[in-house]
C-alpha cells in the first residue's frame, strides 16, 4: 500500500512539474520590409510570450516575422527558415496579432517546425588510414 501511495505521489509531482514547464526560449527575426514598428511588436511579447526575443541576426533566428498593418488591421506572417510561409493570421489588434503568433511558435506544430529547419549535423570524419 506505501509503495503504491508513495508511486501516486511521484506521479503527481511530474506531472506538476510538466504543468510548470517554461516554454523553450525563441528567437524572432523581423523581416526588413515589415511596416509595424519592432518597439510596438516587442512591447506587446514581452506581455504576451517571454520566452521569445527579436533578434536582428537572421540566421540565428527559429521563425522570421512579416509584419504589416495599421490601427484596425494587422496582417502578420511566420516564416520558417528557408521561407516557407507556415501560419498567418489578420486582427484588428495589434496585441491579438502578436498573441496569435506566440501562439503558434509555442505549439506543438511550431516546436516541430524550429526542429524540422535545423541544420542536419556535420557528417562523420573520414577513418584514419593506418601504415
Amino acid at each position: 500500500m506505501k509503495k503504491m501511495l508513495m508511486a501516486i505521489f511521484m506521479l503527481t509531482l511530474f506531472g506538476a512539474g510538466a504543468a510548470f514547464a517554461q516554454p523553450k526560449p525563441m528567437r524572432l527575426y523581423i523581416a526588413p520590409n515589415s511596416i509595424v514598428p519592432q518597439p510596438d511588436i516587442m512591447k506587446h511579447l514581452v506581455e504576451k510570450c517571454p520566452n521569445v526575443s527579436l533578434t536582428l541576426d537572421a540566421k540565428r533566428s527559429d521563425f522570421m516575422l512579416l509584419a504589416w498593418g495599421w490601427s484596425g488591421s494587422y496582417r502578420f506572417t511566420v516564416y520558417q527558415k528557408g521561407g516557407v510561409a507556415v501560419y498567418g493570421t489578420s486582427t484588428v489588434l495589434l496585441s491579438n496579432a502578436v498573441k496569435d503568433v506566440c501562439k503558434f511558435v509555442n505549439s506543438p506544430a511550431g516546436q516541430t517546425m524550429i526542429k524540422a529547419s535545423a541544420p542536419p549535423p556535420p557528417p562523420p570524419p573520414p577513418p584514419a588510414e593506418r601504415d
